[in-house]
Protein backbone atom coordinates (compact mmCIF):
# COMPACT_ATOMS: atom_id res chain seq x y z
CA UNK A 1 0.00 0.00 0.00
CA UNK A 2 2.96 2.80 0.88
CA UNK A 3 4.73 1.69 -2.69
CA UNK A 4 1.73 3.66 -4.53
CA UNK A 5 2.92 7.13 -3.65
CA UNK A 6 6.68 5.76 -4.09
CA UNK A 7 5.82 4.84 -7.67
CA UNK A 8 3.89 7.99 -8.65
CA UNK A 9 6.47 10.02 -7.83
CA UNK A 10 9.04 8.32 -9.16
CA UNK A 11 7.70 8.80 -12.13
CA UNK A 12 6.83 11.84 -12.35
CA UNK A 13 10.41 12.74 -11.51
CA UNK A 14 11.87 10.25 -14.34
CA UNK A 15 8.89 12.19 -17.03
CA UNK A 16 9.97 15.51 -15.62
CA UNK A 17 13.74 14.84 -15.60
CA UNK A 18 13.55 12.63 -18.73
CA UNK A 19 11.53 15.23 -20.59
CA UNK A 20 13.98 18.39 -19.28
CA UNK A 21 17.00 16.26 -20.91
CA UNK A 22 15.55 15.53 -23.90
CA UNK A 23 14.19 19.22 -24.52
CA UNK A 24 17.88 20.76 -23.48
CA UNK A 25 19.35 18.42 -25.54
CA UNK A 26 17.22 19.67 -28.58
CA UNK A 27 17.39 23.20 -27.99
CA UNK A 28 21.67 22.98 -28.28
CA UNK A 29 21.48 20.85 -31.07
CA UNK A 30 19.22 23.55 -32.85
CA UNK A 31 21.64 25.98 -31.16
CA UNK A 32 18.86 27.99 -29.79
CA UNK A 33 18.34 29.18 -26.76
CA UNK A 34 17.60 27.09 -23.45
CA UNK A 35 16.12 30.17 -21.65
CA UNK A 36 16.19 33.36 -23.17
CA UNK A 37 18.56 36.50 -21.60
CA UNK A 38 20.20 34.16 -19.89
CA UNK A 39 24.31 33.19 -20.56
CA UNK A 40 23.48 29.93 -22.68
CA UNK A 41 26.32 27.78 -21.24
CA UNK A 42 24.84 28.83 -18.03
CA UNK A 43 20.78 27.84 -18.68
CA UNK A 44 22.18 24.80 -20.18
CA UNK A 45 24.00 23.75 -16.88
CA UNK A 46 21.82 24.38 -15.09
CA UNK A 47 18.94 22.63 -16.76
CA UNK A 48 21.27 19.40 -17.02
CA UNK A 49 21.93 19.47 -13.35
CA UNK A 50 17.97 19.53 -12.83
CA UNK A 51 16.74 17.43 -15.29
CA UNK A 52 20.02 14.40 -14.05
CA UNK A 53 18.97 15.02 -10.07
CA UNK A 54 15.21 14.39 -11.17
CA UNK A 55 16.13 11.50 -12.47
CA UNK A 56 18.43 10.08 -9.90
CA UNK A 57 15.18 11.68 -7.25
CA UNK A 58 13.26 9.15 -9.60
CA UNK A 59 15.70 5.96 -9.03
CA UNK A 60 15.87 6.81 -5.56
CA UNK A 61 12.40 6.90 -5.28
CA UNK A 62 12.19 3.18 -6.85
CA UNK A 63 14.28 1.97 -5.05
CA UNK A 64 12.06 2.46 -1.74
CA UNK A 65 8.98 0.77 -3.11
Amino acid sequence: MESGPAIFTGSVFALFGGGLLLWTAVRLRQRAPVAHGVNPVASAAVAGFAGTTALFLAVWCFTRT
